[in-house]
């Protein structure tokens, strides 16, 4: 199959790529400046906060402050994770433009990460769907661990699609694929979109890969080639599951344009305003910049 002609990036470094960062609580003002940074790139889905429990991720406690405080721009779908009911209500009431569920395809990292089964946990999604559906707010499902657990190693591709297939079945309009701890491989990353795809159309599937053994742009090609068109990324490679053995983080939204520029695929994103925002983040963070395109094109991190 064609490359798509064009590919929709959705960012993902305010939420996934801050809630693990160690340390101090990062300031809301930074969220936001992040935020309005990334939107002024062209990035027109950016993931902005999680309505999660701050208990449990202290780096996501401001969520309704953050939204509140970005400078919303037409055309950007500002979205934001609600794994149950509670989560939803914040996040509708915070102008959340979209929300998201979050599940996986393996039954011992559902019970580490949620404590419950992957069957309990899409019995937990359902109301979230149906309550969102009556505000007519899209719903957005994640599968994690679809190329590898840290508990079970390999997962059987027909596994990814029967979670896959239940969350869009039970309306979420767009399912993204994620390889959390980043153990994935090319062939391997086919085959999981195959078997996935006979269940979801293509049309409704995202990549989300991160880079722990350095395989997420070659991943991503893997299935660019197959036809997948949304691809999920952090800027300066912000992020990493905190279960992944030296977890480096998510693929780089800079390195990702830059492959996708290079195969002449259209995202409408600015690759110089995203290497100064990747540059600006780091510096506020002080911490490494975990872009390659941003080494190279960057300059103000180590």
């Amino acid at each position: 199959m064609a490359f798509p002609k064009q590919v929709r990036l959705v960012e993902m470094s305010p939420r996934d790529g801050l809630q693990n960062e160690p340390g101090p609580v990062i300031a809301t003002n930074i969220k936001t400046g992040l935020i309005d940074r990334l939107a002024d790139c062209g990035l027109g889905h950016i993931e902005a906060a999680s309505f999660v429990s701050p208990k449990w991720v202290p780096q996501m406690g401001d969520a309704t402050e953050v939204m509140a405080g970005l400078t919303r721009r037409p055309g950007v779908r500002y979205s934001a994770l609600t794994p149950n009911l509670k989560g939803f209500e914040n996040a509708r009431a915070a102008g959340a433009d979209e929300v998201a569920v979050f599940g996986a395809a393996s039954e011992s990292f559902t019970r580490k990460n949620i404590n419950c089964t992957i069957a309990e946990s899409l019995e937990r999604f359902a109301p979230v769907v149906e309550e969102a559906r009556k505000y007519g707010i899209p719903v957005r499902g994640y599968v994690s661990t679809v190329l590898g657990c840290p508990y079970e190693g390999e997962i059987a591709p027909d596994q990814v699609a029967t979670v896959a297939k239940a969350l869009y079945d039970m309306g979420c309009y767009e399912i993204s694929l994620g390889d959390t701890i980043g153990v994935g491989t090319p062939l391997k990353a086919k085959r999981m979109l195959e078997a996935v795809a006979r269940e979801v159309p293509m049309a409704h599937l995202a990549a989300h890969f991160h880079d722990t053994y350095g395989q997420a742009l070659a991943n991503l090609y893997a299935v660019l080639e197959e036809g997948v068109a949304v691809i999920d990324a952090s800027v300066a490679g912000l992020g990493g599951c905190p279960y992944a053995r030296g977890a480096s983080g998510n693929v780089a939204t800079e390195d990702v344009l830059y492959l996708l520029n290079g195969l002449g695929i259209a995202t409408g994103v600015d690759l110089d305003k995203l290497v100064a925002t990747g540059d600006w983040i780091c510096g506020q963070l002080d911490r490494h910049n975990g872009s390659k395109v941003g080494q190279a094109l960057g300059g103000n991190c180590q």
